[in-house]
């Protein structure tokens, strides 16, 4: 497997990379792009890793499976690639932002211009077989995810970590409140977001406002 992750994170998260269990998902996740369509591309597994530095490190946006269509993943979570239309749970996010921020919605569903502010973009797995959900989850893939939202609970201070439906939010039991902010809400699916679980949240106003009372840099939803 292609690690392709900026040197910062690689110091950080380099004990895991030698464990067993790292190890036989390196060798599942090979055999399965050999045998079968999967996303993202190999070498955008990591994407989320690559954008920005640790240290820079600001806000956590916690998913749980990249896309599964064809040239949608780009290895950041609830992202797709440059002319992909948005998918539903990506177009609520926006229109939160609008209704939060006064912000327009965008030309692209590309997130990477918030990654590269210091934005993790963290799907709890990392990779998945084409057109089949949930194909890569009990592989190591969450051993792994969990060490790194742990691993910055720990080594750092005063990061914005958003955890969006049942399943992100049991990942709070890893981060210490005491030093960070812990934004949850609904998931914005439309099952979740017309039910009324997902828009007023304010998460990203709440997360700017946070940021800058702790002298850091609000980023540019």
């Amino acid at each position: 497997m292609n690690v392709r992750i900026h040197p910062s994170w690689k110091k950080e998260l380099e004990p895991e990379f030698e464990k067993d269990y790292f190890q036989n998902l390196t060798d599942f996740v090979k055999k399965e792009y050999t045998e079968n369509k999967c996303f993202p591309p190999g070498n955008e597994i990591f994407a989320a890793f690559d954008h920005s530095n640790f240290d820079d490190t600001r806000v956590v946006i916690l998913g749980q499976d990249p896309y599964h269509g064809p040239g949608q993943a780009n290895g950041l979570c609830f992202s797709v690639k440059d002319g992909i239309a948005f998918p539903p749970s990506l177009l609520n996010i926006f229109k939160e932002i609008e209704n939060d921020l006064g912000k327009p919605l965008p030309q692209t569903g590309n997130l990477e211009r918030w990654a590269d502010q210091g934005v993790l973009l963290l799907n709890a797995t990392l990779s998945v077989r084409a057109h089949q959900a949930g194909s890569h989850q009990n592989k190591g893939w969450e051993i792994f995810t969990d060490e790194v939202i742990k691993t910055i609970s720990s080594d750092k201070e005063h990061v914005v970590f958003m955890l969006w439906g049942g399943y992100a939010k049991k990942k709070a039991r890893l981060i210490d409140g005491s030093k960070h902010l812990i934004l949850t809400s609904g998931h914005p699916s439309p099952l979740s977001a017309n039910r009324g679980y997902w828009f007023g949240n304010k998460h990203f106003s709440k997360a700017n406002e946070y940021l800058e009372e702790k002298g850091l840099k609000p980023i540019n939803w």
